[in-house]
């Protein structure tokens, strides 16, 4: 049923905006027809009275033990710089409805936060002077973090402010709450604009400004503007500086600490409980409309009660779509009898996610060539990890694994060409069913350190510490004519997630079953307990 707007109703709207105090937070601009709102000042008092202290429980961060060295780092390569990192804010989803806000990857890693504590915050690194005392004990930076104060019951935020308001939002850290979190000092955003322009400057002893501008188009605007009126208008080299800033930090990030993998651990053990669930569910949704939706929600059920959320959206991919590299919609039917492709990754509260793939014969067990087919791709990935060693590089990895790929296509009669043109890089016909890499690392994003360049990337050596993926494949599309017509409509790609240490390779997500006989296992097992 519709609601009547009468002219009285607009009048006492109009006199309850005029009574608005202050400059409207983010999502307080957006036009907005559904309610009315009252603003009187009895209705003020009344609101702001009556009303118990809600406190937030503080405890320091796990991640807190490892921030200052992450800083450090950071810090020591841009000494006498500010260096400027935003959380974001959230993204609309449709009118005044946002996304479940998630921080930016680099503010995370910076801070330790995950979840959603911090939308609208800011951490500043701030060069320290040269002659202090701390600047002798080889410190180059304080860091400190803007944020939003609490708006408790105290307020009239409290009640008016979507945003912000812990009536719309529930308790919130505010300043103290994640200074006791993170142990960086904390100020309130409305000191921003004053603490980003102070000292900039291009002569000899004042500050330049860098910032990871993709994060927040507001604060890059602020940076920018405070940049153009202190001496550098030159909006291509502002760029590139905050390039060059994003590169460092996404490189920093390859390296994972203990902290670090102990989470990706979790991540991966969450991951295994959602493949627990969909295989327990499905025998029941065979051939119905729409299934490959029901295993997709039985994972992200999983992602849910156990982590944060998905590290990204997950594939459900029966037959036909399995070759589909990207296939996302998960509106198919998984038939009976068909390869079923499953790549899905649960992100924990600190963000960081697993990101593993499975392919399973729908109704348990492998036909023939589905054994041949799958067991080239669990050899593939086999040659990949043994190549994966201290002072290896992803391409080593990738090689190895289309090494394999070419001769099984070649020994099919499928490869137009000998293995050893295929493999030129004047070649590459085996590509046509692999086209997608087979290895990226692996953290707070689900490829993560993208930012990093080419040679700290691909073609630098995988160091202990590191955390990465092995996923070869076999794409073979319903409509690939150079293909026999009883492998068109199969994909198959076995993933997992790896940790190099100092005696080599370690399979993270040894524990999610991947071997012909235990994948079988794996599902008799699960039928049972359902």
């Amino acid at each position: 049923m519709s609601a009547v707007v009468t002219d009285k109703d607009k009048e006492y709207e109009a006199r309850e905006e005029a009574a608005a105090p202050g400059p409207a937070q983010p999502m307080a601009d957006r036009v907005n027809n559904r309610s009315l709102r009252p603003g009187g000042e009895a209705f003020k008092t009344f609101m702001t009275t009556g009303w118990d202290r809600q406190e937030p429980v503080i405890e320091p961060l796990e991640s807190s033990t490892y921030i200052p060295e992450r800083l450090k780092t950071l810090g020591s390569r841009f000494p006498g710089e500010r260096l400027v990192i935003p959380a974001g804010q959230p993204k609309v989803r449709n009118n005044d409805d946002d996304y479940a806000f998630r921080p930016d990857s680099v503010f995370s890693y910076y801070t330790g936060l995950g979840q959603d504590y911090e939308s609208g915050a800011v951490l500043v690194l701030n060069p320290v002077d040269a002659e202090s005392p701390e600047a002798q004990a080889g410190i180059t930076h304080i860091p400190e973090l803007f944020v939003a104060p609490r708006a408790d019951n105290s307020t009239e935020d409290y009640y008016r402010d979507p945003h912000y308001g812990e009536y719309w939002v529930g308790p919130r850290a505010g300043l103290k709450e994640l200074k006791a979190m993170t142990g960086i000092q904390t100020h309130d955003l409305a000191q921003l604009p004053d603490a980003l322009s102070k000292d900039v400057g291009g002569e000899a002893g004042a500050v330049r400004v860098r910032t990871i501008r993709e994060a927040d188009p507001e604060v890059t605007t602020m940076v920018e503007t405070i940049r153009h009126a202190n001496g550098f208008p030159d909006a291509d080299d502002n760029q590139i500086a905050d390039d060059a800033f994003k590169e460092f930090a996404s490189e920093t990030r390859m390296v994972k600490d203990p902290y670090e993998i102990r989470e990706i651990r979790k991540a991966v053990s969450a991951t295994k409980d959602g493949f627990d669930r969909i295989l327990s569910r499905l025998p029941d949704v065979l051939e119905e409309p729409r299934s490959e939706r029901m295993l997709e929600g039985e994972f992200n059920a999983v992602a849910r009660e156990e982590g944060n959320t998905v590290g990204y959206d997950t594939i459900i991919a029966s037959g036909k779509h399995a070759p589909i590299l990207h296939w996302m919609r998960n509106t198919g039917v998984v038939g009976d009898g068909e390869m079923l492709l499953i790549d899905a990754g649960v992100e924990v509260e600190s963000l960081y996610t697993a990101d593993i793939t499975r392919t399973f014969p729908t109704n348990g067990v492998f036909t023939p060539l589905q054994r041949r087919l799958y067991q080239t791709v669990l050899d593939s990935q086999q040659a990949g990890f043994e190549a994966a060693e201290p002072g290896a590089t992803y391409s080593d990895i990738h090689h190895a694994c289309m090494r394999v790929i070419a001769e099984r296509l070649h020994d099919w009669g499928v490869l137009p060409v000998d293995v050893e043109e295929a493999l030129s890089p004047e070649g590459q016909q085996h590509r046509r069913w692999i086209a997608c890499g087979v290895a990226h690392h692996l953290g707070l994003d689900v490829h993560d350190c993208a930012q990093a360049r080419y040679e700290s990337y691909q073609g630098a050596t995988i160091t202990p510490g590191m955390v990465f993926t092995i996923e070869p494949g076999l794409y073979f599309a319903q409509n690939d004519l150079l293909l026999p017509p009883e492998m068109r409509g199969i994909g198959i790609r076995i993933e997992d997630d790896v940790l190099m240490t100092e005696h080599g390779p370690e399979w993270i997500s040894a524990g999610i079953p991947k071997q012909i006989d235990d994948v079988e296992a794996w599902m008799r097992q699960r039928r049972a307990n359902a």
